[in-house]
This record gives structure tokens, C-alpha cells and sequence, in this order.
């Protein structure tokens, strides 16, 4: 009986060690499926995480004021119909890019402008983020004037450095390089984050404020800014990475418009 009861309680041991490792491999089992299913999980959100934003950046149409050669500024006018005629045209280009939202300036010739833009896109509204911190240089008291009279009072060499200097003062008024002071920062405290998270975002705007953020985008350097122009009729798209503070590529699209004051 000794014999047999040792047996039989080594037995009993030899089963019980066994189902300890059956019940120790489950366990790892159920360990290594969790870990599986974290990874999977981590794949996923870095796969996310590593999707392309794409900022599209439109000038406003043709405006009132355009037409009739003034420097416009913070004045707030509307588009002509052929400004709007002509935004609509270039809508069109965006039908094969997903947008999420948009971002105009506080000036209605922004918005006119976003609107037009997406009724050639033919895909109804965005979310939109209205802001003065977009708005056109303020041309102070030149505000109103036209520009080719100016020209003839002036003289070529300081029109030009108004229209196109980088830090060349208007009485009054903003320079160039006072407009990107204030479009930058709100670019890369309220734009630039979204555009790392993978969003696509359509920024309406104006000449110098789009002027002053391509300065920032393409490293354009200050003595260069006199040849950096955003015309009508043109879209700027840029792709930024998960961890891109500037864009990765950038591609031209545009129409055909007929020239006018600008």
C-alpha cells in the first residue's frame, strides 16, 4: 500500500505539474496574443500618424478695387463677376482632393472667394476658420489710391519698393515684413499642427499675406521677395509629413485668366 499510495501520489504530483504548465502556456499565450494586439494597435495609429497633410493656399479673386488699379489693404470690397467667374474655374482643380476644412481671412473677398471655389468643386462646404491675422498687408495711407497714379508721382524704383520690398515703409501703414510677422506665427500655431496630423486644409487669402507665407515655405531668402508673386488664378499645394515643419513637395495648379490690375 505504501508503495501503491507513493505511486499514487507521485502521480497525483506528475498531473498537477502538468496542468500548472498547460495553465503557465495559456497564460503566456494570452500574454503574447495581448502583446500581438497592442502591436497590431501601434501599426495602425503610426500608420495614421504617418499620413501626409496637404495645405492648398488660393489668392481671392479679381476684387472691385483690383479692377479699378487701387491698392485695397484692410478695405473691404467684394469680387467682380469675372472674379468670381474665374474662382470657379479653379474650384474645378480641387474635385480629386479630399479637404477637411478651410481657413479665409476676416475680409469678404476671402469668403466670396471660398465659396466660389467650392461650387467648381461641386462638393458642398467646409468647416471654416475666419481670421484677420490672413488679412492683406494694410496699405494705410495709400489705402484708396491707384496705383499707376502713385507710379507717375513716385517714380518706378520706390513703387516698387512698396509693391514688392520686404521691410519698405508705408506711412501708416504695414510692410511686408510686419505682414509676415503675424500670418507665420498664426500658421504654425493653428495650421501647421493639423497639417502634421494628416489633415487637408484650403487657406484663402491675399496677395502679400500668401507672399509672406511662401517667404516661410520655400526658404526664400529677404533680398529675393521682389520676385515672389501669387498671381489669380493659381493654387499652391503643399505636403507636409507627421513630423515636417515645413512642406515635403509642393505642386503648382492653375487656369488660364485674363490679366488684370493687381
Amino acid at each position: 500500500m505504501k508503495d501503491s499510495r507513493g505511486q499514487y501520489h507521485i502521480g497525483l504530483i506528475i498531473g498537477q505539474a502538468a496542468m500548472s504548465r498547460r495553465k503557465s502556456s495559456t497564460a503566456m499565450t494570452n500574454v503574447k496574443r495581448r502583446l500581438r494586439n497592442s502591436w497590431d494597435l501601434a501599426r495602425r495609429k503610426n500608420k495614421r500618424r504617418r499620413k501626409m497633410g496637404i495645405l492648398v493656399i488660393s489668392r481671392h479673386g479679381e476684387s472691385e478695387w483690383n479692377l479699378l488699379g487701387k491698392w485695397t489693404g484692410w478695405t473691404d470690397v467684394e469680387l467682380t463677376e469675372k472674379g468670381r467667374a474665374d474662382t470657379v474655374r479653379l474650384g474645378a482643380l480641387l474635385k480629386d482632393i479630399k479637404l477637411d476644412e478651410a481657413y479665409t481671412s476676416a475680409l469678404k473677398r476671402t469668403h466670396q472667394t471660398l465659396k466660389a471655389l467650392l461650387e467648381g468643386r461641386g462638393k458642398g462646404s467646409l468647416p471654416t476658420t475666419q481670421t484677420a491675422e490672413l488679412n492683406e498687408r494694410d496699405y494705410g495711407d495709400l489705402t484708396g489710391k491707384n496705383k499707376w497714379e502713385v507710379k507717375a508721382e513716385i517714380g518706378e524704383e520706390a513703387f516698387n519698393g512698396i509693391r514688392r520690398g520686404w521691410d519698405y515703409p508705408v506711412p501708416g501703414g504695414e510692410t511686408l515684413k510686419d505682414v509676415y510677422a503675424r500670418v507665420v506665427p498664426y500658421f504654425e500655431r493653428e495650421i501647421l499642427p493639423k497639417l502634421q496630423a494628416g489633415e487637408n486644409i484650403l487657406l484663402v487669402a491675399h496677395g502679400n499675406s500668401i507672399r509672406a507665407l511662401m517667404k516661410h515655405l520655400d526658404h526664400v531668402p529677404e533680398a529675393d521677395m521682389a520676385h515672389v508673386e501669387m498671381p489669380f488664378g493659381q493654387l499652391l499645394v503643399y505636403t507636409f509629413g507627421p513630423t515636417s515643419d515645413l512642406p515635403t513637395n509642393k505642386d503648382v495648379l492653375s487656369v488660364e485668366i485674363e490679366a488684370v490690375n493687381a
